[in-house]
């Protein structure tokens, strides 16, 4: 049986026209001055007319044809992806969590120990998202140019912002402290360490002085689409992910798991994409993919292998769920391989194996379907809108 990964592995530029000389162009936002100062280029004409898009045309990055032009298609696996994104759609409050409210208030129905994990990880998870969201807002969005792919972004944001607002659902319904949560990267050192690796990742792509255009440019997106790809949603995600469904295989908080569940297939499709992303930059972009680069791209996944074990140490200090940190150290080993060698890095921790193969049953199930319970789930949510 093939694993979720390999499922989805299967499964598997721009300006903007000049406007007319006759109309005053508006004052363009400091956010984005790459963006806007390439939309003031001219662009080729053709007799009388500006030149329509051709798809061979089409680049991830530096582009230079009307990123408002959606087709014709040249990035059709983006499309694809966005696609399957809205097909996924779900919210956190169509989950039931009245048997984990339940579980939470009861005097023995958690060990210690099991809720350590669980606030540990809302207190990760809780932020991470919005920083993802802000990554692909504030810094990705503007310096990719083929409009297929940034369809798929805006989709990504709209997501990032669903699973902020299921641990926000989360924190709520079971009555934890929300300041102590929402403050933990600042807190816990082993989350806020996590924090520290990517936010300059972000502060990168989010400053409005930078620009793509130069290979030293060129290669900071890269390194930054690999960072929040392959190793946040990649990999920082995952012994969360992990304690979190096996409170929910040990019939405990069922309902926060569900959600994990959702979240879980999300970002497995969010790291995908970033890897076809990354892929389709290197292919088009040869020169960026140095020795040099390799080496600086492999020092961040052996990195981010230390700082996800330091988190699974601080998570579960005695084990918990039959769960131990040394598990957890061969589990990033392996999950770390499978993202090097998806962007052509190649094997980084030889003989690594996967200690949790039961993960691959958290994808095998249908989304109509609730994962616990086997509640038939509703999705089609239009016909609760008012139109009045």
């Amino acid at each position: 049986m093939l694993s979720w990964e390999d499922e989805f592995e299967q499964s598997m530029g721009t300006t903007t026209a000049a406007a007319p000389a006759a109309v005053k162009m508006p004052t363009m936002p400091e956010v984005a001055p790459s963006l806007y100062q390439k939309a003031a280029q001219p662009v080729a004409k053709s007799e009388g007319s500006a030149a329509r898009v051709r798809a061979a045309d089409k680049r991830v990055i530096n582009g230079t044809t009307d990123v408002n032009q959606l087709v014709p298609f040249k990035y059709k696996w983006a499309w694809e992806k966005y696609l399957s994104g809205c097909a996924n759609h779900w919210m956190p409050q169509e989950i039931n969590m009245d048997r984990d409210i339940a579980l939470w208030k009861s005097q023995d129905g958690l060990t210690e120990d099991e809720r350590l994990l669980v606030k540990r990880n809302l207190g990760f998870f809780v932020t991470a998202d919005s920083l993802a969201a802000n990554n692909i807002v504030l810094g990705t969005y503007r310096h990719i140019t083929a409009p297929e792919c940034r369809q798929f972004l805006l989709r990504q944001a709209f997501e990032e912002a669903i699973h902020t607002h299921a641990y926000q659902y989360i924190v709520e319904s079971l009555g934890i402290d929300e300041a102590e949560t929402f403050n933990a990267y600042n807190e816990v050192p082993c989350i806020k360490a996590k924090d520290e690796f990517l936010i300059p990742f972000i502060d990168v792509l989010t400053d409005p002085e930078f620009k793509t255009g130069t290979p030293e440019a060129d290669q900071k997106l890269l390194k930054s689409l690999i960072a929040f790809a392959c190793i946040m949603e990649g990999m920082f995600f995952y012994v969360g992910f992990v304690q979190i469904l096996a409170l929910g295989r040990q019939n405990k908080m069922i309902g926060a798991a569900e959600q994990f569940q959702y979240i879980l297939r999300d970002e497995s499709m969010h790291c995908n994409f970033g890897i076809d992303l990354i892929n389709t930059v290197k292919l088009e972009n040869p020169h960026l993919w140095t020795p040099e680069f390799k080496e600086e791209i492999k020092a961040m996944f052996y990195k981010a292998v230390e700082l996800e074990h330091a988190y699974a140490v601080d998570t579960m200090p005695r084990g918990v769920l039959g769960l131990n940190s040394a598990q957890f150290m061969e589990y990033m080993r392996f999950i770390a391989n499978r993202r090097s060698n998806q962007i052509g890095l190649g094997t980084l921790f030889e003989g690594a194996s996967n200690p949790f193969p039961w993960m691959s049953e958290m994808m095998d199930l249908k989304k109509e379907t609730n994962f616990f319970e086997r509640r038939v789930t509703e999705y089609q949510t239009g016909g609760a809108l008012s139109w009045d």
